[in-house]
């Protein structure tokens, strides 16, 4: 049985408030061998969820990024009835930094596909949720749909060089196409916000599957279109990295995807 996707956000929430908000910004920060940024509070957020998520649905595993590569290789191979997938805090160099963008994101991966979506920003307060086929929600309200109608060059573009093929970021920096572009450190909360339309067209190079489990369910649920690089449908079930192209809007997605291959 697919859990309530209310309970799901509110112990989302509850965790995040209580072990996030009070070492906002007062945390010791430590590096993986990958270089990424790791702290205490990313731990507790996992250590939490993971407890009360199995207490609550115990027939599910869990699957989260403060867990060894074997551990998550295993896990995708066999999920079982049902896997959650975790990113307990996306945006951690930001959160250890005092920037007031991150979250939490949590999915329900089943036969491969996300089932339920949970993306929670404790500073804004705003819980974006989704399940498959049923639409999506902000703060248990549906989510407005956006009425984009731009051209690619009036746009707001989420981009994250760091992680974009050489040639294409350098086609970026010489040619941008769109009018403006923002790179602002989480990624589950840069698919919410092109599903919001605050950002209008998005591309990052690298993602794991706790980047976009959620996230990308999200976008879906609120009409819009997303690809690799490779142009494939953003997969779920694998714990390779992907690239993401995304839009809300279809023409815009067109426009975008054109100019990203070389149109």
């Amino acid at each position: 049985m697919i859990p309530d996707l209310r309970d799901l956000a509110s112990l989302v929430r509850l965790t995040a408030r209580e072990e996030l908000l009070p070492r906002f910004a007062s945390v010791k920060r430590e590096f993986k061998d990958d270089g990424s940024v790791v702290t205490v509070a990313d731990g507790a957020v996992q250590a939490r969820l993971s407890a009360a998520l199995g207490q609550r649905w115990p027939d599910y595993r869990l699957l989260g990024e403060e867990m060894t590569a074997e551990e998550q290789a295993a896990l995708v191979a066999e999920p079982g009835p049902g896997l959650w997938v975790l990113d307990p805090l996306d945006g951690t160099s930001n959160f250890a930094a005092g920037i007031p963008f991150f979250s939490v994101s949590l999915a329900l991966l089943a036969g491969g596909e996300s089932v339920l979506g949970v993306v929670y920003d404790p500073t804004r307060d705003e819980c974006f949720t989704a399940r498959k086929g049923r639409g999506v929600w902000l703060n248990d309200e549906p989510l407005r749909r956006v009425a984009i109608s731009l051209l690619l060059k009036r746009a707001i573009a989420a981009v994250d060089f760091k992680r974009l093929p050489v040639e294409l970021a350098a086609r970026f920096a010489a040619e941008p196409p769109y009018a403006s572009q923002r790179s602002f450190g989480s990624v589950a909360l840069d698919w919410c916000w092109v599903a919001a339309g605050r950002f209008h067209v998005y591309l990052h190079g690298r993602q794991k599957l706790w980047d976009y489990a959620a996230g990308h369910l999200i976008l879906a649920e609120a009409g819009g279109y997303a690809c690799t690089l490779a142009g494939e449908r953003v997969p779920l079930a694998s714990n390779e990295p992907r690239a993401a192209v995304a839009a809300l809007d279809r023409a815009l997605f067109e426009e975008w995807w054109d100019w990203i291959r070389g149109g």
